[in-house]
């Protein structure tokens, strides 16, 4: 994969908990997100996992697959809002799966684009405190 060597302007460090069940998805989002120069974590595809690593780990922001082993993400990203911790929910279906209490929140549909994922990191990443040194 090609990325300009300038898109991780802001995003060096990052660190960014991703949750997918799919290898394939999840294999590209870690490498996207490391090309971006985000520190990874993860990915997971497992709901214990997840909500483990949602509670201890330090998070600028988080990529949650809706669907995963062991049922959907919403404990996870319920984690992430008590925390103050941006997330995009990422999913194929419509916002009829989505609680309410998720359907405002930012989504990517998929199959997403890897411009549409820069694009979303970016806009999470904005309001996070910068990563310290």
């Amino acid at each position: 994969m090609m990325l300009d060597p300038t898109v991780a302007d802001g995003l060096a460090g990052r660190r960014v908990l991703v949750v997918e069940d799919e290898m394939m998805i999840a294999m590209v989002l870690e490498e996207s997100l490391r090309a971006l120069g985000c520190a990874v974590v993860g990915p997971v595809s497992k709901l214990d996992d997840a909500m483990r690593l949602a509670r201890t780990e330090v998070l600028d922001a988080a990529v949650l697959d809706v669907n995963i082993r062991g049922g959907q993400v919403f404990p996870v990203a319920e984690i992430l809002i008590a925390r103050g911790i941006p997330f995009a929910l990422a999913s194929g279906y419509s916002d009829w799966i989505l609680p309410e209490t998720m359907q405002g929140k930012p989504r990517l549909t998929k199959p997403f684009t890897l411009h549409e994922l820069e694009h979303e990191v970016r806009r999470l990443c904005q309001s996070a405190p910068v990563p310290a040194s």
